[in-house]
């Protein structure tokens, strides 16, 4: 019992200690409601498959696909025609509003479910012109609706992405992922990044310091939250037209230094 108690105070001790060194540079914990804040978030635009020959158009200031209701950001996905997409939905990006470099990022997140959907929350390199992997991108969390229940973390660069086989990922298993709130955080310091579903650690990748091609973390990034529907990964097993619409609901987004 003494030892139990011990440990216990050492414990609260420690969670203590790593809070004091954290310090929130960023948060939106969207109280208010309407348009998501436009201090804080821009929109990706179009439907041009975003080089994942995914289905949907992204919209920009459509309440529909992107709104905040009762202190929740709702990102939702509709089956709808727009131009010449079938669907429609929004991706928000922090891009020269809030970028980052070794931080800590939190999101508690409740997401969408269904064959075809595709939910993401990542991050990429701050560069006039992103030239993918070469910028680095950092996948907090990717849930594609065929797996059901999956979580997905990845680190996408220049030596180490999927198209030549070299990629670097891991999932966990959150079975209730879409009836129940999470938080999907980044630890990501000069050394490692780390992912963490409600701070248990599933991923880590490690600086090599062999230059950018391995390690391109070492310069501002931005946050990105989307729903894709289809595409070359979320499609794969085709997509279900009659589950749409469907929501990724967000209660906090944080950033700590």
């Amino acid at each position: 019992m003494f030892k139990t108690m011990v440990f216990a105070m050492l414990s609260m001790i420690c969670l203590t200690a790593t809070s004091q060194k954290r310090k929130l540079i960023w948060s939106d914990e969207f109280n208010k409601n309407g348009l998501p804040d436009s201090t804080k978030w821009s929109y990706d635009v179009g439907g041009h498959g975003w080089g994942n020959n995914e289905l949907q158009y992204y919209t920009a200031k459509q309440l529909k696909n992107a709104r905040v209701e009762k202190g929740m950001l709702i990102i939702e996905a509709h089956k709808e025609k727009m131009g010449e997409n079938e669907y429609t939905s929004a991706r928000l990006v922090t891009k020269g509003k809030a970028d980052w470099k070794y931080v800590r990022i939190e999101v508690r997140a409740k997401l969408p479910k269904g064959v075809g959907t595709w939910p993401a929350i990542w991050m990429l390199g701050t560069t006039p012109k992103i030239t993918w992997p070469d910028d680095g991108e950092i996948d907090i969390m990717e849930h594609v609706g065929y797996n059901q229940g999956t979580i997905h973390a990845s680190t996408h660069t220049k030596k180490y992405f999927h198209s030549i086989g070299t990629q670097k990922t891991a999932t966990v298993s959150v079975p209730d992922c879409s009836e129940k709130f999470h938080v999907y955080a980044l630890e990501w310091n000069e050394e490692t990044v780390t992912v963490l579903v409600d701070d248990k650690p599933y991923f880590t990748f490690k600086n090599e310091h062999t230059g950018n091609d391995a390690w391109p973390f070492d310069k501002p990034f931005h946050l990105l939250l989307n729903i894709a529907v289809g595409g070359s990964w979320g499609g794969q097993k085709g997509v279900d037209e009659k589950v749409f619409p469907q929501k990724m609901w967000i209660d906090y987004v944080r950033v700590y230094q």
